[in-house]
């Protein structure tokens, strides 16, 4: 036999202690070492537990608990495994073999035993556990390799998508990180919302790109230093209406959110903002959580028309828009939000917050 099976583990579980003894001598003169022997079958579940056979010989009547008894608690603690049973039994009635069959045994020894029949049969068993053992670890490793190029395609995805976000701002932010602080805000108020973490995450990946349609804009509009005529202002809200048709017709769940915020990241509260002029509820969260962080962002950082507002001038504006231009749920959370954090270390944060939402649900 080959060495790799004479290596298996065998359980041997009869009420006769004979029997047991010329099953050792059977096991040990084909080359087995690791053998354990049970005449008490009420002690078998627990001992095949510890000692996990690669082959259970079992006698079909015992006392107090019979063959049957053990290998349907045997099958019930091994659900997850093919742990082959060789029955024992005088007994070849039909009967017994369909019952023994139905109740999970593998294959049948008849006593007295055949010393060649057994090890013919102990063979065959053993070939069978090590091949599924072996189909086993292909498949786990062929799981691990999917999900590492799960991840590869993921982290490939999260990187495009950052990569759009910038060339969206390049022109008017060519450091690429009002997008990156906006993803950010979003996710620290969604997660102040109590949504769910994967929900915040998403919306992370997803704000970046609210303003990707910033590259259908002409650049004597969009980088103009001074206000906009109300001709150049209607042009410069195409870019909501461009941002949604570019990120159209995804399958990707962080494409649709992002067309959604694209669309509706400059709606108002109170129906007066575009582009399509929606109330209240009508705007979709989160389009409204966007809206606070896109404009948050905007008022404290320089920008080609405009320079910075101190963190506190922009807090205020928020506060007076609340009911206006915002939703003033969203307008809560996030100055619950801002005032326990600075922005440079909103990524930090966020990151800290989504992952104690995904523990707490």
């Amino acid at each position: 036999m080959p060495d790799e099976l004479t290596q298996s583990k065998i359980l041997a579980i009869d009420d006769s202690e004979a029997n047991l003894l010329v099953l050792e001598s059977i096991l040990d003169d084909i080359g087995f070492t690791e053998i354990v022997t049970v005449s008490d079958p009420t002690r078998a579940l627990a001992i095949c537990r510890a000692f996990d056979p690669d082959l259970v010989l079992l006698d079909l009547h015992m006392p107090r608990m019979s063959g049957l008894d053990v290998i349907a608690a045997i099958r019930e603690q091994r659900s997850a495994a093919y742990l082959p049973v060789l029955m024992l039994t005088a007994d070849i009635s039909s009967e017994a073999k369909v019952r023994a069959l139905s109740t999970g045994a593998s294959d049948f020894l008849t006593k007295p035993f055949d010393r060649t029949e057994a090890e013919l049969r102990i063979r065959n068993l053993l070939q069978m556990r090590h091949l599924h053992l072996q189909l086993h670890n292909q498949n786990a490793i062929l799981e691990k390799k999917v999900a590492e190029r799960t991840v590869e395609v993921e982290t490939a995805k999260i990187e495009i998508l950052e990569r759009l976000a910038m060339a969206a701002e390049f022109r008017d932010d060519q450091t690429g990180e009002h997008t990156k602080r906006v993803g950010m805000i979003c996710a620290l108020v969604a997660t102040a919302l109590d949504l769910e973490a994967d929900t915040a995450e998403e919306l992370e990946r997803a704000a970046p790109l609210h303003d990707v349609g910033k590259i259908g804009i002409p650049d004597r509009i969009l980088l103009k230093p001074g206000r906009l005529t109300p001709a150049e202002f209607e042009l410069m809200k195409r870019h909501t209406s461009i941002g949604a048709r570019l990120l159209s017709d995804s399958v990707s769940p962080t494409l649709q959110l992002a067309e959604q915020i694209a669309a509706t990241h400059h709606e108002r509260w109170d129906g007066s903002g575009y582009g399509n002029r929606l109330l209240r509820e009508e705007i979709p969260l989160a389009g409204r959580i966007l809206a606070i962080a896109d404009v948050f962002d905007a008022l404290t950082h320089d920008r080609p028309y405009k320079t910075a507002w101190p963190v506190e001038r922009a807090i205020e504006e928020i506060r007076r828009q609340r009911g206006h231009q915002f939703d003033p749920n969203v307008v809560d959370a996030f100055l619950g939000v801002q005032e326990t954090i600075d922005l440079a270390d909103a990524g930090a944060i966020a990151r800290d917050l989504v992952a104690e939402a995904r523990t707490r649900n």
